[in-house]
């Protein structure tokens, strides 16, 4: 058990699962409180892509353009296969000199790791997982100006990052601000436990409920090779740039964007019950087709549960079930257009 967990478990954190952890407070999706939420992110990874030929290998593997992620911008990212199917997305940051660090689904680190590594052999380049970093996140309205005053540092911006000891912190996009810290254990420790004096502890579930509602779905695993990125709504968030050169994929999801040939699309949903129904779940019409697939989902704490999935873009007979409950599509908080991760970069957009 590392030293963090440990640490948190003595603060009355439940471990669920590998990916799930609790504690006994639980913030509903109506939470309007000044007071901020701190949350271990324990369903997130860190994969280090280091050495002389990080940058060029990266170039040819992900849909980011390796430029932008200059240490200010960290840009959101995939990797695909030859048919432009996803691997993972991610948010892939500069950590140093010829260093990048890759924030991912952890049930997809050792598998795109193992799949990276089988060409990382013809480059200088080395990946490992960074199992001695700590993940958290901080969600509210005054997430930013605690941050900055009890760690004293400037906080991000959406994807952006600032450096904080040697880690960094991130920002998500949200109707709320997010703030992400990726610390090493002993130094995450320390920064939970000076948030946590004006912050209410609480389990991970918060913090992907607040992605659900921002519309924004991480690949995990029993999902890869499924989905184009455009199906996650990839590009609409800043997640490919159409402006650089070949990757793994690259000719598909382009042709996919410029002939408009993306049949499937994120939509976001809402359904009664407790119990959220597992990835993949089938999204069925009035008929009993299926037309989607549940790729997130969670309670929101009053008694409904909150989803994200890839459906048709076509026209379905209403109502819609999962599960054999009635699902009520609600509005993502973006539309669906391209944007540039160039334009983002720059805060053009």
């Amino acid at each position: 058990m590392s030293d963090w967990i440990a640490h948190l478990q003595q603060l009355g954190a439940r471990l669920t699962d590998d990916r799930h952890i609790e504690f006994d407070a639980r913030p509903s999706a109506a939470t309007t409180s000044t007071q901020p939420l701190i949350a271990p992110l324990t369903h997130f990874a860190v994969l280090e892509i280091a050495g002389a030929d990080a940058e060029r290998f990266l170039q040819g593997q992900t849909s980011a353009q390796l430029t932008l992620a200059d240490g200010e911008f960290a840009a959101p990212t995939s990797f695909c296969t030859a048919k432009g199917r996803m691997l993972a997305n991610g948010q892939l940051l500069r950590a140093g000199e010829s260093r990048f660090w890759l924030l991912l689904d952890v049930s997809l680190l050792e598998p795109l790791r193992s799949h990276l590594a089988k060409f990382a052999v013809f480059y200088k380049v080395e990946l490992t997982p960074r199992d001695d970093l700590a993940l958290f996140g901080v969600i509210g309205h005054q997430a930013p100006a605690l941050v900055e005053r009890r760690l004293e540092v400037m906080p991000p911006t959406v994807w952006q990052q600032v450096a904080l000891g040697d880690g960094v912190v991130l920002r998500h996009p949200g109707a709320q601000p997010r703030l992400v810290l990726c610390l090493p254990e002993d130094e995450a420790i320390g920064a939970w436990q000076n948030l946590a004096h004006d912050a209410l502890p609480v389990g991970n579930a918060a913090w992907r409920l607040h992605d659900i509602q921002a519309g924004l779905a991480w690949l995990a695993a029993g999902l890869q090779d499924s989905y184009l990125p455009q199906m996650f709504n990839w590009e609409a968030l800043g997640g490919i740039s159409f402006k650089k050169g070949c990757y793994t994929g690259q000719e598909v999801v382009a042709r996919a964007h410029f002939r408009g040939q993306v049949k499937k699309r994120l939509m976001r949903g809402r359904t009664e019950g407790q119990v959220p129904p597992g990835l993949g779940s089938a999204i069925t019409d009035a008929d009993g087709k299926s037309r989607g697939d549940v790729v997130a989902a969670t309670s929101d704490g009053e008694g409904r549960v909150e989803i994200l999935a890839v459906m048709t873009t076509r026209d379905v007979s209403e109502p819609l079930t999962i599960d054999d409950q009635p699902l009520e599509r609600l509005d993502l908080p973006y539309p669906i257009e391209r944007v540039d991760p160039e334009a983002l970069a720059t805060g053009g957009v």
